[in-house]
């Protein structure tokens, strides 16, 4: 079933999503994206649905077909400074900032959007289920949030980042208990089970 084009009908609307949220390691990346109010692709959709391949396949379509399309990050510090609820809404606002053209709308993927930002908006939740633009932003946020996070594996190669992106998987906890934790690691995050860090003090 191919998503929906718009919410109404010839208003520049971008589509906002972020990635991240529930990871233990990296920045949180958002992604915000204007598509032509005829666009129609039937493989574009929620980032989640897709296999690696099949979203980096659909990414040099989205940049060049998309009205305009920006990708912003919170860092690691912002998170741990702000919570990880408040950087997700700042990424979301930088990468709305850096669009090259002024949107009249936001699709706002989730059931909550705070910001000094103007512009209307329309949280959706499942938005990027639901939502072409919401879909595409989801696509590049968590595509330029992969690779990054791989290239950090190189650096860091005791968590398998580069298999699961930073997420609490089996693999980044034992990294973490054998060789604790590094500079990419949320601080604010309860990088271990409540019973490992005890037995470990």
């Amino acid at each position: 079933m191919s998503l929906l084009p718009y919410l109404e009908a010839n208003r520049i609307e971008a589509g906002c999503d972020e990635v991240g949220r529930g990871c233990l390691a990296g920045p949180v990346v958002a992604a915000a994206v204007i598509l032509p109010f005829s666009y129609h692709n039937p493989w574009i959709n929620d980032s989640k649905k897709l296999g690696k391949t099949q979203r980096e396949d659909l990414i040099g379509e989205i940049k060049s077909k998309s009205m305009a399309w920006a990708i912003a990050e919170a860092s690691v510090e912002e998170i741990d400074q702000i919570n990880i609820l408040n950087a997700s809404f700042l990424a979301m606002k930088r990468a709305v900032v850096k669009l090259e053209i002024k949107p009249e709308h936001l699709l706002i993927d989730g059931n909550r959007w705070k910001s000094d930002l103007t512009f209307p908006f329309t949280c959706v939740i499942k938005g990027d289920g639901k939502f072409a633009s919401i879909a595409a932003a989801s696509i590049l946020a968590k595509v330029y949030r992969d690779e990054l996070m791989e290239k950090l594996a190189l650096e860091h190669p005791h968590f398998a980042w580069e298999r699961n992106a930073g997420y609490p998987t089996k693999a980044h906890r034992e990294g973490i208990e054998k060789f604790g934790s590094t500079i990419w690691h949320r601080k604010s995050f309860q990088l271990l089970p409540r019973q490992l860090e005890l037995a470990l003090k």
